[in-house]
């Protein structure tokens, strides 16, 4: 079996695997040249270490019982993508409303701003500038087919 196929079977597993837990979402699952699987899992909540450590028992089991990989020849990692990954879905937008983003487009150009609202085609990102009294409010209406990547920025 090649990658691709061991990575698309692999993606079905855990897309069926997270059907009885509609609150948790596949972001992403990458396989490196030594066997080691990497599922990123997140929550419209947010996940906790014992979820992943619960969804990676469960799913190694499944994954071994398919012979994808010779016996005790492959890792597993499941965690959540992290906040300093860019944001690939639209729920992982959804549960970022509010936050501070980094939206970086597709001509190499960026906004930082906050993260007003998100529709099916676009999102709205409130970017002030100058400070003080001189300080500029605007949204700016953003549509995904314009955005290469969006970050979460961490506030201090």
């Amino acid at each position: 079996m090649n990658s691709d196929s061991v990575l698309n079977s692999i993606e079905q597993i855990v897309s069926t695997f997270l059907e009885s837990e509609p609150g948790y979402f596949l972001v992403e699952i990458k396989i490196k040249p030594t066997s080691n699987i990497k599922v990123f899992i997140d929550g419209d909540n947010g996940i906790s270490i014992e979820k992943c450590v619960q969804f990676n028992r469960q799913l190694y089991k499944i994954i071994e019982s398919k012979n994808f990989f010779p016996p005790g020849d492959f890792s597993l990692e499941v965690s959540s993508p992290g906040i300093d990954k860019p944001l690939k879905m639209q729920r992982q937008y959804l549960k970022n409303v509010g936050r501070n983003v980094e939206v970086n487009f597709n001509d190499g150009t960026a906004v930082n701003g906050r993260l007003l609202q998100v529709s099916g085609d676009d999102i709205i990102v409130e970017q002030t500038t100058g400070k003080g009294k001189k300080a500029e409010t605007k949204q700016l209406v953003i549509p995904f087919s314009n955005i290469k990547t969006t970050t979460v920025q961490i506030e201090f």
